[in-house]
């Protein structure tokens, strides 16, 4: 069965630091187009960022750019998103999610892409 499941989440101050993981279980990543996407309640889930499969290319959603940093080590079916000065707004409900590709640079934050998804980790950012 094809599994993705994040940890790394938490509670964390204004101007922390986190790093989510994704990993896969039941497939091996290596092929794979990644993104995480957030989840605020009452609110439509947003696309924060996306990796290539090659991780030549990233996008990046204008409200985390410059904080937060996507990469992927296929080695160990993983992919880290590395949550610099955390605000306030930045706390929701963060999920990964997968999708086969043949086209090794091309991401994208629309979550129509992504065929598997991960069961969400909460981060919240508060003093």
């Amino acid at each position: 069965q094809l599994q993705l499941v994040e940890s790394g989440g938490g509670l964390v101050q204004p101007g922390g630091s986190l790093r989510l993981s994704c990993a896969a279980s039941g497939f091996t990543l290596d092929g794979y187009v990644i993104g995480w996407f957030r989840q605020v309640p009452g609110k439509e889930r947003e696309g924060v960022a996306c990796i290539s499969t090659s991780g030549q290319r990233t996008m990046y959603a204008d409200s985390v750019r410059g904080r937060f940093t996507l990469s992927r080590d296929n080695a160990k079916n993983r992919v880290y998103l590395q949550m610099n000065s955390l605000i306030p707004e930045d706390t929701a409900v963060y999920y990964c999610a997968a999708e086969k590709t043949p086209f090794p640079d091309s991401c994208a934050v629309v979550q129509r892409w992504y065929g598997y998804w991960g069961q969400g980790i909460q981060v919240t950012v508060s003093s």
